[in-house]
């Protein structure tokens, strides 16, 4: 077995096919040449960035870039580019387009709606520039804040650059103080495989983006997820459950919610009620609690 076959391309950033590493891999892989890549900074645009397996339209998304977030670039090969998340570290194939090589100059605002849209004006009537969603970025704008119908419009400048407008309520801290009361919010948000945004996501992108919210690091798949958290057998509310490739946040001992495929959306389920339930609670491989 070449060293190769004993590392995870989801943790240590290379692809035996192509032959392409990260070039602090050099030394670790065996089995031929190998193209050894350094990364460069880079951002996600003003749109969700797509993350594949593989440079092709048709391959498997993996997971998304939200726009402003940062990425370590590792090559840009025609209208791809090789790139990992720079907050998991977690590579795929993205489209060059989407990938810029800084963001303007000034104050980051972190979007803490779960969806929200900007203006090309301050008034909810003028046309919708970029969607954008919890864990997005944005550069504070010159200029001051507008009020109107009630309402207050902070200047922006997305991602791209191009100025913009949001209201200041899609900014504002997150009020819940609890992981489970925030998690409830995305009740009934749309299952996509790979998805990591209110506008969509999975089961492990949801984990990841309530833990986040409470400045909780944890890695992007569900198994990984599991290792990175301390076991516990009785759960308690927060706690994340897991399952063969899924995890769920419990809400008190029993009941989880989870993003699914079997509803499409993210629901809530109680283990060993109803059919899906007791498949989940006959599943269920254990429960971890962050104790960092």
């Amino acid at each position: 077995m070449t060293v190769a076959q004993t590392l995870d391309p989801r943790l240590h950033v290379y692809d035996p096919v192509r032959r392409l590493a990260e070039k602090s891999l050099e030394g670790q892989l065996e089995g031929g040449e190998w193209q050894w890549l350094t990364a460069a900074a880079g951002w996600t645009g003003n749109a969700r960035l797509s993350l594949r397996a593989a440079p092709e339209l048709g391959a498997e998304q993996v997971s998304e870039a939200l726009p402003g977030e940062p990425l370590s670039v590792l090559l840009r090969q025609g209208e791809w580019a090789w790139v990992k998340t720079e907050h998991d570290g977690y590579p795929g194939w993205v489209r060059v387009g989407g990938v810029l090589d800084g963001l303007s100059a000034g104050e980051t605002l972190k979007i803490t709606a779960l969806r929200a849209h900007a203006y090309a004006r301050p008034k909810i009537s003028a046309p919708i520039v970029a969607e954008l969603a919890f864990g997005a970025v944005a550069v504070q704008g010159s200029g001051e804040s507008v009020t109107e119908g009630g309402r207050v419009w902070r200047p922006v400048l997305l991602p791209g650059g191009a100025a913009a407008w949001v209201q200041a309520v899609c900014a504002a801290p997150v009020s819940e103080t609890d992981v489970a009361d925030f998690a409830l919010r995305f009740l009934d948000t749309p299952y996509v495989w790979g998805g990591r945004s209110a506008w969509g996501l999975d089961c492990s992108g949801l984990s990841q983006l309530v833990y986040a919210a409470f400045g909780r690091a944890i890695p992007r798949d569900a198994d990984l997820q599991q290792k990175a958290l301390s076991a516990v057998e009785t759960p308690a509310r927060g706690d994340l459950a897991f399952f063969p490739g899924h995890v769920g946040i419990m809400l008190d001992g029993r009941r989880v919610l989870h993003a699914n495929a079997t509803h499409m959306r993210v629901t809530i389920e109680t283990l060993g009620e109803g059919e899906y339930g007791r498949r989940l609670q006959e599943t269920c491989t254990g429960f971890g609690r962050w104790t960092a």
